[in-house]
């Protein structure tokens, strides 16, 4: 059976595979001390520690509870974050440097603790992290990313080969990091906000904050507002930016994972390829034994090839790296780079911290969220925190700010012009059942999906944050954009943001 065969056909995470509590939407006016619009990692640690510390929170979730980002990783608790510390040594220094790495085992270090603590049940367990290379330059730039652990006291060590029939040309093995059930975990932790009083509102969409000096309020698409004295926008895409900050300072990424089920025994740890094409490799007890969770195939979101092409790639190379027996979850997910690395957490505008904003985990939430939830808790606090300098949003480098913010906004000009000038021939009479596409529809472009039973979905693609025309998602079934990374449903719903308002709908008639 070929990999595409034996892929699922329906897009669904591992880590969902859970019951939820449910939570009611929000119908009236509210006001709380701290208003948290986002309940993932990072809004749901950041209202744990607050309600803990006897605070009144709102956590405000416009879809489900961990249905987002979070729902959607491959779950590594790692300070391991590819080739990052020589190039973090080289633009920000070895004080900082070394900060982030602090920072991110202060995460785990918490989950570890949380998990002894009390006793959740979340398949933590300590792993190794191996970062490993194909080529010779890259065999390179590990010896040089070795050196930078020495000079930062990081635990690791160079070595010839990984347990895997892949062929490699040197590997970095970070000691002492660790990898978990984000879903069994997060939920042990919002229960405990709950019970702390915490106010909790899903398929509550926030669109807008008037920022107050002394109680902002945040606007509901329902016509309700929250009033505050703090907001924290953990939406990952921080849906309030009037001046348009970080929209020009962030790219949005998109990556792919499966979870299979193999004939071996698995030898443990977890495992990133350094160079391309990029590969992910860990395991997570399953039934008894083990599902691996392999990942990869990164690019720019909308900005692909046929989707489902990703997902073929990653099950072919399970299937030549491992004697497969299923391949029972497919899913993918999305998270925002910015331009030097380094997510922004803190102050939305510098010496105002009414509004706070944490974004930009570049793949690696697992521990950045955790990180951010705190750093976020220590400013509605007025608590000190050796981090807060280092991940402000109102930094600046020239290097490599200023060359990576020509090119990342030239990409956005690029692509804004293509859509516009596309030259579009396919029509909706072509299409097949289950198929989507560009096509003309009256005249326009649109973009048009007609369901397994020949309902035919109709939408403009013009992405109501910033006029970029979308593009189809086949494996997905979503219309993405790919200047800044919203994605909508084929009925034209937004799923992620930036973009706040729906695609205008053109028809959803019985073909």
């Amino acid at each position: 059976m070929s990999a595409s065969e034996k892929l699922p056909q329906f897009s669904q995470p591992y880590w969902r595979d859970l019951d939820f509590p449910s939570f009611k939407p929000l119908t009236e006016d509210l006001t709380v001390h701290v208003a948290i619009v986002g309940a993932g990692i990072t809004g749901i640690t950041a209202a744990y520690l607050l309600s803990k510390a006897g605070v009144k929170v709102a956590l405000l979730e416009a879809n489900k509870v961990l249905d987002g980002t979070t729902g959607h990783t491959t779950a590594k608790l790692t300070a391991q974050h590819n080739l990052i510390y020589d190039e973090l040594v080289s633009h920000f220094g070895e004080e900082k440097a070394r900060l982030y790495y602090q920072s991110h085992q202060d995460a785990i270090n918490f989950v570890k603790q949380k998990v002894n603590e009390k006793g959740i049940d979340c398949d933590f367990s300590q792993e190794n992290a191996t970062v490993y290379a194909y080529t010779a330059e890259y065999a390179a730039k590990l010896q040089t990313e070795m050196e930078a652990y020495r000079r930062l006291g990081i635990a690791g060590a160079l070595k010839d080969t990984i347990p895997f029939p892949i062929e490699i040309t040197g590997a970095l093995m970070m000691e002492n990091q660790a990898q978990y059930h984000p879903l069994k975990f997060l939920k042990s932790l919002l229960q405990e906000a709950v019970d702390s009083g915490c106010q909790v509102y899903e398929e509550t969409t926030a669109t807008d904050i008037e920022d107050d000096k002394t109680a902002p309020k945040v606007y509901l698409k329902g016509g309700y507002k929250v009033t505050c004295n703090h907001v924290i926008m953990a939406s990952h895409f921080p849906f309030y930016d009037k001046i348009g900050l970080f929209y020009a300072r962030m790219y949005a990424d998109r990556s792919y994972a499966i979870g299979i089920t193999t004939e071996e025994e698995y030898p443990g740890g977890m495992y990133v390829s350094a160079d391309y094409p990029a590969r992910s490799i860990r395991s997570t007890p399953f039934n008894g034994d083990k599902l691996l969770i392999i990942g990869g195939e990164t690019h720019k979101t909308g900005q692909g090839t046929n989707m489902m092409k990703h997902y073929e790639a990653i099950a072919e190379f399970a299937m030549t790296t491992f004697r497969v027996k299923e391949i029972l979850y497919r899913w993918s997910a999305q998270d925002l780079v910015t331009l030097d690395k380094l997510p922004y957490i803190g102050p939305m505008t510098e010496g105002r911290e009414r509004v706070l904003i944490a974004t930009g985990y570049k793949k690696w939430g697992m521990t950045t969220g955790i990180m951010a939830g705190h750093l976020l808790a220590d400013y509605v606090l007025a608590q000190d925190s050796p981090y807060k300098e280092l991940y402000t949003p109102s930094r600046f480098q020239a290097d490599p700010d200023v060359k990576k913010a020509i090119t990342t906004n030239f990409d956005v000009a690029k692509h804004l012009l293509k859509g516009k000038l596309e030259v579009v021939d396919k029509v909706t009479d072509e299409l097949h059942d289950g198929e989507g596409s560009v096509v003309m529809y009256e005249g326009k472009r649109a973009g048009a999906y007609k369901d397994e039973n020949g309902k035919l979905f109709v939408v403009d693609t013009t992405c109501t944050h910033m006029g970029c025309e979308c593009e189809w998602n086949a494996a997905e079934k979503t219309w993405d954009c790919p200047c800044h990374g919203s994605r909508y449903s084929f009925t034209g719903e937004v799923i992620e943001g930036p973009a706040l308002k729906d695609l205008t709908v053109l028809t959803d008639e019985e073909n």
